[in-house]
């Protein structure tokens, strides 16, 4: 299949260009959209390169500020100037055609790749590339297996959709030959990756805007987790049915192909299994159980049973990868968690703040399970849903969950990338969940929570939007206290 670039390219009667021929130390990229996680990521990995980066995004944000300060350009707008001198130009996918970089690009012959394809290249360079996919849980597992890699020693190469405390950022630049990504699902980017060892956790339905139906969602990953050439590995939840249904002829497969297909969970059968799951504190101890022997045992200090699943899928592909259990074990008792998922913030009137980027009903069951766990007297949530097509289609199942909470607050709908083609408003989520209010800013919201706190409260921001700013306003205001 050629990429957008490659056919235009065509057309014009010039030979395909990849990134191979034009990703080189001293070529200019441009990175339109860079003040996302994995652009801005993408962006000083390859200035880290060599590559001469520039970027733009349609406002400016903690992360334009840092990659400016680190020496990348940043222009904040989309603006057609911005593209002049760019010998190739890197998109995340939810930059469209119409975008007026883009435009400008196609008119002056500059080729266009999207985001995927950068990585893409960059993973060709590793022997081994471990792609880590799933609706759910992805910057977790991705960030336990760093820790364990990091545990080994062995000076690998990563991308995180989220900060790791040890990192101090969401990437990493190793010199070893291991490469591990956090791979997203939306509009098929993953399918433009190369991995030796794809990790699947999960699949639900979500993204629906692009994949229309959940058999979609499947297609997609079955796609992704076919791209492992022989040799290589698949690592899959034996716990998920739409997993298991999905990869089904994969693993029928398998002898033929060459690849292998590991299975982690619960399950009896599974290849990876934990068994003797008991408390540790906030957090969860259990063992693994490998070739029907003991392989570790984890004590991990980030409470949920979601965690103890994430833990599982990095130790089998840790498993594949050659790594005993002692490492194992050492990596995952060094991980403290992530940014944003279930992070703690600061206490405000006695009340402990957390932040949690949960944006699915899925994600929101794991968290208020979590949640609910805890020994607090009650749980404050203020959620903001993110974006009109998931709020729509999820409506019923996000109410459901939130009215798990003893007291819920809203924040409007964060857009993303999305117009209100749906006519749905948090107002419509609040008249499903008895008491909950709406705040029609963060400022308000921030100001109803510190109202609302009390001791013995457990207060959480949830959602991928901008909620995190209230909890980290609210640990301010009670720092300041």
């Amino acid at each position: 299949m050629q990429t957008a670039s490659e056919t235009e390219l065509a057309e014009a009667g010039s030979p395909p260009q990849t990134l191979d021929t034009r990703l080189a130390p001293g070529a200019r990229a441009h990175l339109v959209g860079i003040g996302g996680v994995s652009m801005s990521t993408l962006g000083e990995v390859l200035r880290a390169s060599g590559v001469r980066v520039t970027g733009s995004d349609e406002k400016q944000s903690e992360t334009t500020q840092r990659l400016s300060e680190l020496g990348i350009p940043v222009t904040i707008g989309h603006i057609a100037q911005s593209v002049h001198g760019a010998e190739l130009i890197i998109r995340t996918a939810a930059v469209k055609d119409d975008n007026e970089e883009i435009i400008e690009a196609r008119r002056l012959g500059i080729p266009v790749f999207e985001r995927a394809d950068a990585w893409g290249h960059i993973m060709k360079a590793y022997n081994h590339a471990v792609c880590v996919s799933g609706t759910h849980g992805k910057t977790t597992t991705t960030s336990m297996l760093t820790q364990i890699l990091m545990a080994a020693e062995m000076d690998p190469t990563v991308m995180i959709g989220g900060t790791l405390a040890s990192l101090g950022s969401g990437y990493r630049v190793g010199g070893g030959d291991v490469i591990v990504l956090e791979s997203c699902e939306y509009a098929d980017s993953f399918l433009r990756f190369h991995p030796t060892l794809a990790v699947v956790l999960n699949i639900d339905s979500d993204h629906l805007d692009y994949f229309g139906t959940l058999d979609n969602v499947k297609s997609s990953f079955a796609g992704f987790a076919a791209l492992v050439p022989s040799g290589g590995a698949i690592v899959c939840n034996a716990d998920d049915a739409n997993t298991m249904e999905a990869l089904a002829p994969l693993a029928a497969s398998s002898a033929v192909s060459g690849r292998e297909m590991l299975t982690f969970g619960f399950s009896p059968g599974s290849d990876v299994r934990g068994e003797a799951e008991r408390p540790l504190g906030r957090g969860t101890a259990f063992d693994i159980v490998y070739d029907e022997r003991v392989y570790c045992h984890v004590r991990l200090g980030v409470p949920g049973r979601h965690n103890v699943m994430n833990a599982l899928a990095a130790s089998a592909a840790a498993i594949f990868l050659g790594l005993p259990g002692e490492v194992i074990e050492a990596g995952l008792e060094s991980f403290t968690g992530v940014g944003r998922r279930f992070e703690f913030k600061g206490v405000i009137n006695g009340a402990d703040i957390y932040d949690d980027y949960s944006h699915h009903p899925t994600e929101l069951r794991a968290l208020f399970d979590t949640a609910l766990a805890l020994p607090y007297k009650r749980v404050v949530a203020a959620f903001q849903p993110h974006t009109y097509s998931r709020t729509s289609r999820h409506l019923k199942a996000f109410a459901e969950q939130l009215r798990r909470a003893d007291t819920t607050y809203l924040a409007p709908i964060y857009a993303a990338r999305e117009t209100n083609t749906y006519g749905v408003s948090s107002e419509n989520l609040a008249s499903e969940i008895p008491g909950a209010a709406v705040c029609r800013t963060l400022e308000e919201m921030t100001d109803c929570l510190e109202r609302e706190a009390r001791p013995g409260d457990l207060i959480i921001t949830v959602g991928a939007g901008e909620l995190d700013r209230v909890g980290a306003e609210l640990a301010k205001r009670g720092a300041a206290r």
